[in-house]
């Protein structure tokens, strides 16, 4: 039996320093060295201003922009979490319901058949910084009525800031929508 002991206490230790100290650290070298945002995340700048992050959602509810799929854990970056409720609790249907109810009332005009699942869903990472074009398009007509745009410029506009899918077929397209709304104030 001790001729195995020690054998798997150098093991374990061997193991412990590859991947609870050289691996990590050679992650953050490689993640430093990455243009962009130098491994800590791709930053949204407006005049020099750092405004978010590209890969992190943002909590929009002013009707005269674009609102990001809900999150599970209000945009707090700091952890990743879905709400862990099922399609069944009585809890999640009440609470998906309230944003239906939300989304219709700031949005008249739309029934409640064309709103997408992910305007009134949060993600699994309760992070997400997309939304499928159709969710964007959905407000287009409640933003260029406060806004005094045509819903033609601002279909361009969601058309112009869609991504299409890895690849050309991997996943599908989409829009971030913190980009999105940065454009959108950008338009004379």
């Amino acid at each position: 039996m001790k001729q195995y002991i020690l054998p798997s206490l150098k093991l374990t230790l061997v193991l412990l320093v590859l991947c609870s100290i050289i691996y990590p650290l050679f992650v953050a070298a490689v993640g430093k060295l990455t243009p962009g945002g130098g491994g800590d995340g791709e930053t949204v700048k407006v005049n020099g201003k750092v405004v978010g992050y590209a890969l992190i959602g943002q909590n929009f509810t002013n009707d005269k922009y674009f609102w990001s799929r809900p999150s599970a854990i209000g945009y707090n970056a700091a952890g990743s979490a879905g709400s862990n409720k099922g399609p069944t609790n009585p809890d999640y249907l009440k609470q998906v319901q309230n944003r239906i109810d939300t989304f219709l009332v700031h949005n008249p005009g739309i029934n409640k058949k064309e709103i997408p699942a992910e305007l009134v869903t949060a993600s699994a990472s309760g992070e997400d910084p997309d939304l499928s074009p159709a969710a964007a398009k959905v407000q287009v007509k409640r933003i260029a009525a406060i806004r005094h745009l045509h819903e033609n410029k601002l279909n361009s506009l969601v058309d112009e800031h869609t991504d299409g899918p890895l690849l050309g077929f991997m996943g599908p397209s989409k829009v971030n929508v913190l980009k999105l709304n940065i454009a959108l104030d950008e338009l004379k």
